[in-house]
């Protein structure tokens, strides 16, 4: 009678455990579709600031051969709310990223519970990588902020000057943003791969589940 209990019990534990991993693999791909279209959604903002950057740029040059005060302040004004709208992106992108983060590190501590439960090693190994890979992402997200944030307060301090030196240096910052917001570009690229990588994970642990 015990050995049957035992087994019964063994059977139950072994039957909630799998619907446990059934659950958190449906979430997972879940996760893994939404970032992917989110993917989609930043890079198609990411080219958007590119191009605004580069029209301002294309404006100041403009304003500035012609000697047109009005253009100038209307440039100004221009790259203020340029400023402003990639800072608040900026937050955004650094927050969702501390946010896969945390979600990393939830599916770490599952896998690793399973693996000590005859779990395969091969999906905690899969989530340790994806945990470098947003850790890493983090880190470069901070440093763009960090520059961009670095450029506002300088072209502030800059912004109503006409001296030709401090034009000229206006428009070498107004460059390097136009340089981050195209790194902005390769970064969001490179994302959306490891996300498409992940989701074909997921996909792959759910059909090596039903087997």
């Amino acid at each position: 009678m015990n050995r049957i209990a035992c087994a019964l019990a063994a059977s139950f534990l072994f039957a909630s455990a799998a619907h446990a991993q059934d659950w958190r693999n449906h979430q997972e791909r879940a996760q893994d579709r939404h970032e992917v279209r989110q993917d989609k959604r930043e890079l198609r903002d990411d080219r958007r600031d590119v191009a605004e950057l580069e029209a301002v740029l294309a404006n100041f040059d403009r304003a500035r051969s012609r000697g047109k005060e009005r253009e100038m302040v209307a440039v100004e004004s221009q790259l203020r709310q340029l400023l402003k709208q990639e800072l608040v992106e900026g937050r955004a992108e650094l927050a969702q990223d501390h946010a896969e983060i945390r979600r990393d590190n939830r599916e770490v501590r599952s896998e690793q519970w399973d693996s000590r439960h005859g779990g395969d090693r091969r999906d905690l190994r899969d989530d340790r990588q994806d945990r470098r890979d947003d850790i890493r992402d983090a880190r470069v997200e901070a440093a763009s902020q960090s520059a961009r944030k670095n450029i506002a307060r300088e072209l502030s301090s800059l912004m109503g000057s006409r001296r030709p030196r401090d034009l000229q240096r206006t428009r070498t910052l107004i460059i390097d943003l136009i340089q981050l917001a195209r790194k902005e570009v390769r970064d969001t690229k490179q994302e959306a791969r490891e996300d498409r990588r992940e989701l074909r994970e997921d996909r792959r642990e759910a059909r090596d589940n039903r087997w």
